[in-house]
């Protein structure tokens, strides 16, 4: 028996010692939000885990994260040389967007490891991040990231499933519970899990993307993990005309880059306050800052553009239609932008060949239209494929520039491989040289590229108004969820605007022709408020805008940046109301998903002693039934008025303040 007593004696005397070691060797660190309400908690042992806590509520459980190099390993038995903390804050003035300046309020612990590399934390008001940073001599490969996120519980989900690391025009798939997506499903970022008994929204996506590829999610067995397509081996021109580049074969590493660099943030974004995502901008605030010094010349705008309605012009009295773009139509177009103010138009495919810029289509006089856009106060976008544009990216840049374009459309990369992601970021920066403004059509979402060259005024990037020619996709509830979840990483170009509206029993995709779309008219009139888009599409046809006058005068007056931001009110997926101020006018918009609603709107927000005129555009009695309906009236509020809203299914409203 003593010799039993001894044996136990001794085994607890080993567990004891190594427990105690254990003890030693792993370090605890924790980090607060300015408001103390999120808090993240790092442990650096035989590797590194975080979780994430939001008002004492655990969102993320320990998850790993680490990088795997050819030789190293960064997080695998982490030997900590120090760690520092800081509280920063400042305000940061952008030169567009929803307001005038944003507060960047954060906290940052900074944990530096020997073997030259260190792990940074910040925790702001509005979510966390994390990023890894190297210091090494020579160049690497990344063989792989592991980025971890645990979701504690079953939330449900709002996922933008892909099988395909080529697409980001995707909807949003809706779970009940996490436990219901399949492992191995993968989804593009930014995703959205949601806590019904607590209201609380989580987000996870990335911010400060640059020479590394996109990040994706991909269920796995207890966790979401990211995912990364690896980088390109093997590359042929095929898909879509033969003019995108389509990856045949990868590496077997997702990048290759400098060993001195920041690594791209994850971002988990927490809120029990539905509103608050839709002014979140913690992806913008993580991102690098400008490297364009002189801004002036950078001017959002609002264009008229041929592509959605199939430049038909019905009742007008030239030839109209794909089939008869030429010089004339497009001088009718840049007519009726002068007229009601818009500063741009958007000439799409066909002005010149595809595969060449230089050989401009014979029908249509560029130089001529864009003089005539200029003697006009009409400035000119053109269209271009990426692979085209790339094959001498500053020859077709200067060419595009003496012809006198302000900016361009470039489509179809199809692809957010660090080597696409390069491409992106060099077209930015070689066309803020050359003093050009960028669209990215068919491309992946914004990460933070747009704040290093505010010259990159819209993406795509999002299930946007072209769908309504195919499917029933882009339809109210799915209105509801994107300036929730994708405006978060940035602008979107949805490209709204349609004067043929329907109810969801009376819709149907047209294509070709002249297509409808599904909500009210006014619904649709209230996504130029609720949506950022710096520049912004008139997607429908100019003679159809002329039969409502009352409505050109709103079209013509609502900006695409504003001062302030007021969420008046929002449930997600659900309905949505905003107000926004540009100097002394305010716009308010309102949209609902396919449920009818009723909505209040409280003036108080206006200053005191000031008395404006509302220009109100709302359903119309019947627009239940003929969503086209509407009724425009004019009052005056102030600050003690209250209005009621009552919103049909799919509905809408805007109100134009103005002194």
């Amino acid at each position: 028996m003593q010799s039993l007593y001894r044996n136990n004696m001794k085994l607890l005397s080993l567990l004891l010692l190594l427990a105690a070691s254990f003890n030693v060797c792993a370090q605890k660190y924790v980090l607060k939000s300015p408001d103390q309400k999120l808090r993240v908690e790092v442990h650096v042992g035989d590797s590194i885990r975080y979780s994430v806590f939001f008002k004492q509520q655990e969102l993320i459980r320990p998850s790993v994260v680490s990088m795997v190099f050819d030789n190293l390993t960064l997080g695998d038995q982490a030997t900590v040389k120090k760690a520092k903390n800081r509280n920063y804050k400042s305000v940061i003035h952008p030169p567009y967007g929803k307001s005038a300046e944003l507060i960047a309020h954060y906290n940052e612990l900074q944990i530096s490891f020997t073997k030259s590399y260190s792990l940074v934390f910040r925790a702001y008001n509005e979510g966390v991040a994390y990023r890894f940073v190297t210091d090494f001599k020579d160049s690497v490969k990344v063989k792989n990231e592991i980025a971890s996120f645990k979701i504690n519980g079953s939330p449900g989900a709002f996922y933008p499933e892909t099988g395909i690391y080529t697409s980001w025009e995707v909807p949003y798939v809706e779970y009940k519970s996490v436990s219901d997506i399949k492992a191995g499903q993968r989804a593009i970022t930014p995703a959205l899990f949601a806590y019904g008994s607590t209201g609380i929204k989580l987000m996870i996506a990335e911010a400060d993307l640059f020479a590394y590829p996109g990040m994706y999610l991909r269920k796995e067995a207890e966790a979401f993990s990211g995912d990364w397509a690896a980088y390109p081996a093997k590359t042929e021109m095929g898909s879509w005309g033969n003019f995108v580049s389509v990856v045949k074969e990868r590496k077997d590493f997702i990048a290759k880059t400098g060993g001195k660099r920041d690594y791209p943030w994850r971002v988990i974004i927490a809120t029990d306050n539905d509103a608050d995502l839709l002014t979140n901008e913690l992806i913008y605030k993580l991102s690098g800052p400008s490297a364009v010094k002189d801004q002036s010349w950078i001017k959002p705008g609002k264009a008229t553009w041929e592509w959605w309605h199939d430049a038909m012009l019905p009742g007008a009295d030239i030839p109209s239609g794909m089939k008869n773009r030429n010089t004339v139509l497009y001088k009718y177009y840049i007519d009726f932008a002068a007229r009601h103010k818009l500063e741009y138009i958007m000439i799409d495919a066909g002005w010149s060949n595809v595969y060449d810029l230089k050989k401009p289509n014979p029908d249509v006089d560029i130089q001529e239209v864009i003089g005539y856009g200029a003697r006009k106060k009409v400035a000119v976008f053109l269209w271009c494929v990426a692979t085209s544009l790339l094959t001498d990216l500053d020859q077709n840049l200067d060419y595009l520039k003496g012809l006198g374009a302000a900016g361009i459309k470039v489509d179809f990369f199809d692809r957010d491989d660090q080597e696409a992601i390069e491409w992106m970021e060099r077209i930015a920066k070689v066309a803020a040289e050359k003093r050009l403004m960028v669209n990215f059509h068919g491309c992946a979402k914004p990460a933070g590229l747009q704040r290093r060259y505010p010259n990159v005024v819209n993406y795509e990037a999002v299930r946007g108004a072209e769908c309504s020619k195919w499917d029933y996709t882009a339809n109210p509830r799915h209105h509801l969820l994107i300036p929730f979840i994708r405006m978060a990483a940035g602008p979107m170009d949805y490209t709204p605007g349609s004067m043929r509206n329907r109810q969801k029993e009376t819709f149907k995709p047209v294509d070709p022709g002249l297509p409808f779309t599904q909500g009210t008219r006014c619904h649709e009139l209230a996504m130029y408020v609720l949506y950022d888009q710096p520049f912004a599409m008139l997607c429908d046809s100019p003679t159809e805008y002329e039969k409502y006058q009352d409505i050109m005068k709103y079209l013509s007056a609502v900006p695409v940046s504003f001062d302030e931001t007021r969420v008046l009110s929002a449930r997600l997926g659900e309905y949505a109301l905003v107000a926004k101020r540009k100097q002394k006018e305010w716009f308010i918009g309102a949209m609902a998903d396919w449920a009818q609603r009723d909505l209040k709107v409280d003036f108080s927000f206006l200053p005191d002693g000031v008395t404006l005129t509302a220009e109100v555009y709302r359903d119309g009695k019947d627009a239940d039934k003929n969503a086209e309906q509407y009724e425009h009236t004019t009052l005056n509020v102030n600050n003690r008025s209250v209005m009621d809203l009552h919103l049909a299914p799919g509905g809408g409203a805007v109100i134009y303040l103005h002194p």
